[in-house]
């Protein structure tokens, strides 16, 4: 009976730095392999680098792969496709092949005044050498190619266009060049009556179509898998930032946003670890429920890990989505961020006001602060306050800005004391949200 595997890796980033596989001599006891590898990008790159230069990558990629494969042979057969024919001492080898092969394609390449990254879709199939008949094994690997394709796995990207998988490629470039930026919105203790943390925020300045914001290209960043790198980027960023406000007297908590993509990931989680305990950074991570409750046996033990070092952890955007008390009392959480479509119209709803109460209710009864994003209004402020919640975000307070901005916004704490006379004349409400 024929024995035959195909294998379909999911994209992953393993070290460029991977060294030729050592030769190997066929024998009845290796396996006979095609490689079909497909450039999932391809017409991404085509409309951004011309049909000429599209193809010239496809060749430059086609010989780094051939770098990896010392027994057999690499050819591009397509405009956008490459054929890998080998052979593999066992099956392991043949299985340690393909992320070989991902790893020679992962760094960028230079095509011009750009670079570029290729996105590689891979179907593979192997025959043991005593059983080889190379018309099946084509017929498996396109099959397997065929299946990778349908289900929109190993690189591929939706169809929202190019203009997604274009992003990408350039959003790769952004890290390298420097046009992210990092902002910052401070959040006020109401009760200490002055900014006791701050949340990061990060924005693209792009060369052409100026600031981009994350709404648009968080998104792609998650599809491409470049979630990692960005928010690692980010993580040094504020880091680095942090140390700046330290010099300056000012030693507020500040805040990364983490894609719930991240918290299933191991490797992620370890290096982010080791840059906030190797810096003596004190950071805090926001998470959205959502992220949670898609993976929860991943996240909750992830997130214990960032807490177990350090790390505040906080909820954000309680409320807009399915929020879930079984997983909430479970996570190691701290701060609870109450989404501002509750906070934006809590002076004009009936609804909203009992919500956000009895939120900040529950936050506090699980020993929990609670965060109200969104505040912009003095009459927002003021219902907050007597509803007991502990800090606010928004732009009655201040807008995100720089970390110039930020450290010149502490120095002068003269900003607030407006909001203090003007909410004598809600206080009237007060016997309507006290407790009890």
């Amino acid at each position: 009976m024929v024995q035959h595997r195909s294998e379909m890796l999911p994209q992953t980033a393993p070290s460029t730095d991977a060294e030729p596989a050592p030769a190997v001599r066929s024998s009845a006891n290796a396996w006979r392999l095609v490689v079909l590898a497909e450039v999932a990008n391809f017409a991404s790159l085509r409309r951004l680098l011309g049909a000429e230069r599209a193809a010239a990558l496809v060749e430059v990629t086609a010989k780094r792969l051939a770098a990896v494969v010392s027994d057999g042979t690499v050819r591009a057969v397509g405009r956008d496709l490459i054929e890998i024919e080998a052979v593999a001492a066992s099956w392991a080898e043949y299985e340690a092949l393909l992320p070989r092969l991902r790893a020679a394609s992962a760094t960028g390449i230079e095509m011009g005044d750009r670079r570029c990254t290729v996105t590689l879709r891979l179907g593979g199939a192997a025959i043991r050498e005593d059983e080889h008949d190379s018309v099946t094994l084509i017929e498996r690997a396109e099959a397997a190619l065929a299946n990778a394709r349908g289900n929109g796995i190993d690189g591929s990207v939706p169809e929202r266009g190019a203009v997604a998988s274009e992003l990408a490629t350039e959003l790769e470039l952004a890290i390298e060049r420097g046009e992210l930026l990092m902002l910052y919105q401070p959040k006020f203790h109401v009760r200490r009556q002055k900014v006791t943390c701050a949340e990061a925020l990060i924005r693209w300045r792009h060369p052409e179509r100026g600031l981009i914001p994350p709404i648009e290209f968080i998104p792609v960043a998650e599809e491409a898998h470049l979630i990692d790198r960005l928010t690692l980027w980010t993580i040094r960023q504020v880091i680095e930032d942090q140390r700046k406000m330290r010099s300056l007297g000012h030693d507020q908590r500040l805040f990364v946003n983490i894609s719930g993509q991240l918290l299933a990931d191991a490797v992620f989680v370890r290096e982010a670890c080791a840059l906030v305990a190797s810096s003596g950074a004190t950071l805090g991570f926001e998470v959205t429920e959502t992220s949670v409750i898609r993976d929860p046996v991943s996240a909750i033990a992830n997130l214990q890990v960032f807490a177990d070092i350090g790390i505040t952890i906080a909820i954000d955007d309680y409320g807009a989505g399915l929020s879930s008390l079984a997983y909430l009392k479970q996570l190691p959480a701290v701060e609870l961020k109450i989404d501002k479509l509750f906070v934006t119209q809590l002076t004009s709803s009936n609804r909203d006001p009992l919500i956000v109460r009895s939120t900040i209710d529950l936050a506090h009864a699980l020993e929990m602060e609670v965060v109200a994003e969104g505040v912009e209004s003095h009459a927002a402020l003021a219902l907050l306050t007597v509803m007991g919640c502990d800090m606010v975000q928004g732009f009655l307070i201040s807008r995100p800005v720089s970390i110039d901005a930020l450290v010149a916004f502490l120095d002068d704490e003269s900003w607030h004391q407006g909001g203090q006379e003007n909410r004598g004349p809600f206080n009237r409400l007060a016997p309507t949200w006290k407790r009890g």
